[in-house]
């Protein structure tokens, strides 16, 4: 049996990231296609009863909006979630991997999956990648240890901490979150915190913007809200505006003939009944 000389592999190919690097470096003057910025607002923090994590719904693509109602929240686990800022779909993919691998580690171990584990998983497939995976994750979530939060960085380096906001828009964010956090804050208040946080990345960010989806994990399980608020409401316009004909005074004006040559003419009867 004849089997072909390349065979495809699953999980992540970076074989033009390294063939880009030979042309760069050979052909001089070329500019091979570089990674867009990205725009996001993530946080999350420990409450007295577990975590909360929270996010923007706006998917960018440079300057274009490409979704307004996209989902940023990622399920892991049936106590375990995750943010994702960064490039859209190396987020949904590293964390669909993630949730398949914790289903099966369930299924083996006869147990619940814990915080530490997934981050372990994480950290050690983006350490892998150098970097190449443009994923920035937190992850919460509530074990038999209790609550806990971590926050993922795109080339596998990690923080165990109790408030921490990831994006574009991580700059105002935080700045809420470490003037306002206290420890043992009670589910209102945490809800309130990371709505206020997200919030203020949004209006702050143009990277960030639509609704404020919210996840609740606590020991009974997760609640996953979406477009819990609304910072950014269009305006209606006020009043109607006409403009007479000649409001706008045309400085000059040209006329250019196109040379066009007749090629071939083609008369077609249609059937009329």
């Amino acid at each position: 049996m004849l089997h072909s000389a390349w065979e495809p592999q699953g999980g992540f190919s970076f074989e033009n990231c390294q063939r880009n690097t030979f042309l760069e470096t050979s052909l001089k003057g070329l500019r091979v296609p570089h990674a867009r910025k990205t725009g996001t607002t993530i946080a999350g923090l420990v409450f007295q009863e577990g975590v909360i994590l929270g996010s923007d719904t706006r998917a960018t693509e440079d300057s274009v909006v490409a979704d307004k109602n996209c989902e940023k929240i990622h399920f892991i686990a049936p106590n375990i979630y995750c943010c994702g800022a960064g490039v859209a779909a190396d987020a949904e993919m590293t964390t669909q991997i993630l949730a398949s691998n914790m289903e099966l580690h369930a299924l083996s171990t006869n147990r619940k999956p814990r915080v530490a584990t997934v981050t372990r998983m994480l950290r050690q497939m983006l350490f892998r990648y150098q970097g190449h995976i443009g994923a920035s994750l937190i992850i919460g979530g509530m074990d038999v240890t209790g609550p806990h939060l971590y926050s993922v960085h795109p080339h596998g380096s990690y923080s165990h901490i109790l408030f921490t906001a990831m994006g574009s828009g991580q700059g105002p964010a935080i700045s809420v979150l470490e003037d306002r956090f206290k420890p043992n804050m009670t589910l209102e208040e945490g809800q309130k915190l990371v709505v206020e946080a997200v919030t203020a990345g949004i209006l702050e960010d143009l990277g960030s913007g639509s609704n404020v989806d919210v996840c609740v994990i606590t020991q009974d399980g997760a609640k996953f809200q979406r477009a819990v608020s609304t910072p950014a409401v269009l305006s209606k316009r006020q009043g109607k505006y006409h403009y007479p004909v000649g409001t706008t005074a045309i400085m000059k004006e040209t006329v250019t003939p196109l040379p066009l040559e007749m090629i071939e003419e083609t008369v077609q009867t249609m059937e009329v009944e």
